[in-house]
């Protein structure tokens, strides 16, 4: 990941253990609730999405704008990565109050794709981010939404250890809550080896132990919408699960 850059509001935090992953994160210092939902949106921009780039920059900018109107936004923190061969972090933890999404730029489609490393340093950076607030006195939990049309070809970490990962946390009440993981598959229009992909990205989601694998079917402006939809309630109600002890109940697509 190319090194970020901190500012009085925000601030670089490495993560420990194998790949020298890093992340972003507005300064605990200037957090005013208590409690606080941890979401990263890890969205796939390899050259295979191109033809559909434009509507995935409207479903994440619709995801964001539908969090802003939820009666939990004061208690999200959302991180926006991009990934091919390579991880891209659009923004760090930020409060949806100073995320802009007329920042936003357009999806740079381009390269292969990295899918576990950007599963396993996303799921980490959250779980890492959750440590942190749990450690000065919050309460946190988390949800990772991970978006592609592709199958892993160029990472070096394995679904093994996003599930070693995974179970680690899950065991570990001081290190997170509850955590959602959520792999979310589209499909090239079009293109005949989609059902495969498909079926690749199901066994992957068994093998590293993610929480749920939605197929959305074909990246159609209606699909992408739904999509949106889908992401910002799953959002809410795992924001709203905060202080039960136990994640959201999953949602159906």
């Amino acid at each position: 990941m190319p090194k970020l850059m901190n500012t009085d509001n925000m601030q670089n935090i490495n993560i420990s253990g194998p790949g020298s992953f890093q992340f972003s994160s507005v300064r605990i210092e200037n957090l005013e609730a208590t409690e606080y939902t941890i979401v990263t949106i890890v969205v796939d921009e390899t050259g295979s999405v191109t033809n559909f780039a434009g509507e995935l920059l409207k479903c994440v900018k619709s995801i964001i704008e539908s969090c802003k109107k939820s009666p939990r936004s004061e208690n999200l923190l959302i991180r926006l990565v991009a990934f091919n061969d390579k991880i891209r972090e659009i923004h760090g933890f930020k409060l949806l109050k100073d995320i802009n999404i007329n920042d936003y730029k357009p999806f740079k489609p381009q390269g292969v794709t990295g899918l576990y490393d950007a599963a396993y340093s996303s799921i980490c950076a959250t779980l890492e981010q959750a440590k942190r607030l749990i450690d000065q006195d919050f309460d946190a939990n988390g949800a990772v939404y991970i978006i592609t049309d592709g199958l892993d070809n160029c990472s070096k970490m394995k679904p093994q250890d996003i599930a070693k990962r995974l179970d680690e946390a899950l065991h570990n009440e001081k290190e997170i809550e509850s955590i959602i993981s959520i792999l979310i598959g589209l499909h090239d229009i079009g293109i005949s080896s989609s059902n495969d992909v498909q079926r690749g990205l199901s066994y992957f989601q068994a093998e590293a132990n993610i929480s749920q694998f939605i197929d959305v079917g074909d990246a159609t402006p209606a699909k992408l919408a739904k999509l949106a939809g889908f992401v910002s309630k799953s959002i809410s109600s795992q924001s709203q699960a905060l202080g039960t002890g136990g994640p959201s109940q999953p949602l159906t697509f």
